[in-house]
């Protein structure tokens, strides 16, 4: 799709990360207004929308879907406790929660977006997705409606519940529509090559120079039941080498304009290349 970007909004940036449940409501608003800016200022832009689960999914997950208190059973799938499936609604609704406050900003920022939920739409298996209605998503796309999807639980054929990343779906998405780039937006200005003191920031990330940094790149603001930068740094460089012409930029939004910025092309933070 030509002109096709991803851009997602981290838990850490539009949500107090070490607050349970604490959206940072001013910060969602300018950044609902830096993107009506972007697609004003380039309508030719095409752009799938996604955000993190920050305080609301995260808090939620660990005190209501820990996996030591739910057990797989022998077949692997989780016994069959009440307890479990309340848990699994409560992480639904504390992700929807958040999906809310973000879909309230974009509309009181004049963009025409509609929520996308992956637990109604998608279904895993042993942790893999198997299958996702792309259909409304294209049509969004086709219609010049902003698509927004978000970090989310969905039924799992294998292990009854699965917890889906923003980053995960975004991968499979990547898969389907080849987007040019994928931009993460969250506090960090870059990837660091010496976290937490951060005075070395990373400028690019290759197959080739990943192992320079495997050992000092790390770390996240907060729980993070998603695996931290690390994980996000490892899963980014796959799909680059996976999706020809891809680029991912990791960023931070923190900073008024950026994220603007970004759509608009400019190179921000670290960028994660095939070479």
């Amino acid at each position: 799709m030509d002109g096709l970007v991803f851009l997602k909004l981290g838990g850490s940036l539009i949500t107090e990360k070490t607050q349970r449940y604490t959206p940072r409501l001013e910060k969602l608003q300018g950044v609902a207004r830096e993107i009506r800016s972007a697609l004003a200022e380039m309508p030719r832009l095409r752009l799938v929308l996604g955000h993190g689960s920050g305080s609301f999914g995260h808090y939620a997950v660990h005190e209501h879907l820990n996996p030591e208190s739910f057990p797989a059973s022998a077949e692997g799938r989780p016994r069959s406790d009440s307890r479990y499936w309340e848990g699994f609604a409560e992480v639904w609704y504390r992700a929807s929660q958040l999906n809310r406050h973000v879909i309230d900003a974009l509309h009181q920022a004049g963009v025409p977006a509609v929520s996308l939920a992956p637990s109604a739409a998608a279904a895993t298996s042993g942790g893999e997705i198997v299958s996702w209605d792309l259909t409304p998503l294209r049509a969004a796309l086709d219609s010049g409606v902003l698509p927004l999807i978000f970090g989310d639980v969905v039924f799992d054929r294998i292990q009854g519940g699965k917890v889906l990343s923003t980053e995960a779906l975004m991968w499979h998405l990547a898969h389907q529509l080849r987007p040019q780039r994928i931009l993460l937006a969250g506090l960090e200005a870059a990837v660091w090559a010496d976290f937490p003191r951060r005075e070395s920031p990373i400028q690019k990330i290759t197959p080739h120079n990943l192992m320079s940094w495997a050992d000092t790149i790390g770390g996240s603001h907060g729980p993070d039941v998603t695996g931290g930068m690390k994980s996000k740094v490892v899963e980014m460089l796959a799909l680059v080498q996976a999706v020809p012409g891809l680029a991912v930029q990791i960023f931070s939004g923190e900073e008024p304009g950026n994220i603007r910025r970004a759509l608009a092309g400019d190179t921000l933070g670290t960028l994660i290349a095939s070479d």
